[in-house]
């Protein structure tokens, strides 16, 4: 028989697992993160039902909206075993801005969402503050936001992170435009997995060759393998906007789940097709270290990881060199690593 009384006295929310003081408290922490972000189209304060931000369209002779929502997958739970979560929040941004950036958008504002077992003001301090981070690299608002908790579905220390990046083209500057035989592609080192494969990721390493994150991450490294795989995203949006103005940009190629040749078959009209030639970049350890550890065939390496490059840029072939140059002098590893051919959409890797 159930009762609306718990040892004589009133139920309450807090009683169901429902903490609104702590709620109230993680606001209070988190404003000042969220303030750091703030563009000056930004308008009034955090805390308001909605987000209010002043767009000028006199900037613009056909402005579109681009919108575009992602998460950060299971990099989450390696976060949670690490207990390490200052990082996470920029993966956040980079996945949404940069799909953005990739139809040629510039990034305006961002949106984020928590979801946990139990609020821990400590733990939404941490992931917003790399949200916050995040924002700042890519030049874009932490408009706004949402935490809540989800007793009896998920566990405390159990979270979810999700976001949404809004940004602004030009109609007639939207990509992939102009994708032709001859075009060179470019690609940008990712520095690491960025969000993608996470599952393989520790399945192979964890369970397969049973590693520890508290170990180093290979043979003879000076930091372990929980940092490897915390490593934050690379933001690229700021990098790529650069290139829009100092070369001929015809698309980019974000390159997350899909691998490389799953996005960048993405922006290939129907009669081209692209070679990518992996000895042209380095990879990095790590993926050696997933690869060897599971016994990964190539194959499945390709269609799930970056494999060390997380953007690709197709270019007019006058401009290839001057593309590396443009993103190497703003602070990214990038090399020329293939063309554009004759063909009906696909995407070979030579090896």
């Amino acid at each position: 028989m159930s009762s609306h009384k718990r040892e004589g006295r009133p139920l309450t929310y807090e009683d169901s697992g429902v903490d609104i003081a702590a709620g109230e408290h993680a606001v209070e922490r988190i404003k000042e993160h969220v303030r750091s972000t703030f563009r000056p189209e930004v308008v009034g304060d955090i805390g308001g039902f909605g987000g209010l931000f002043a767009f000028d369209p006199t900037r613009y002779r056909e402005p579109l909206l681009v919108s575009s929502t992602d998460g950060v997958g299971t990099k989450s739970i390696v976060a949670r075993m690490v207990g390490n979560f200052e990082s996470i929040g920029i993966d956040l941004v980079a996945m949404s801005v940069d799909d953005i950036a990739v139809q040629g958008a510039e990034p305006l504002f961002f949106l984020d969402y928590i979801s946990l077992g139990k609020l821990d003001p400590d733990l939404v301090d941490d992931l917003v503050a790399g949200v916050a981070e995040g924002c700042r690299q890519a030049g874009a608002a932490l408009l706004g936001g949402e935490m809540s908790e989800h007793p009896g579905i998920m566990q405390p220390g159990e979270f979810d992170l999700v976001g949404m990046a809004v940004g602004v083209v030009e109609r007639a500057q939207v990509l992939p435009s102009g994708v032709v035989p001859g075009d060179r592609v470019v690609g940008l080192g990712s520095g690491g997995l960025r969000c993608n494969g996470y599952s393989l990721a520790r399945a192979a390493l964890l369970d397969v060759a049973d590693r520890s994150l508290d170990g180093p991450a290979w043979d003879g490294a000076h930091h372990s393998l929980g940092e490897e795989l915390l490593r934050p995203s690379v933001i690229y949006a700021p990098a790529m906007a650069d290139l829009r103005r100092q070369v001929d940009v015809h698309a980019f190629a974000h390159v997350t789940g899909g691998g490389i040749p799953g996005n960048l078959a993405r922006v290939l009209p129907g009669r081209c097709d692209a070679v990518v030639d992996r000895g042209r970049w380095e990879e990095r350890r790590i993926f050696g270290e997933i690869r060897e550890a599971g016994d990964v065939p190539e194959d499945e390496m390709e269609k799930v990881f970056n494999l060390g490059l997380g953007m690709l840029a197709v270019v007019a072939p006058s401009d290839a060199l001057r593309a590396v140059d443009v993103a190497r002098t703003a602070g990214h590893d990038a090399w020329l690593v293939g063309e554009i051919t004759e063909g009906s959409g696909s995407v070979r890797i030579s090896r």
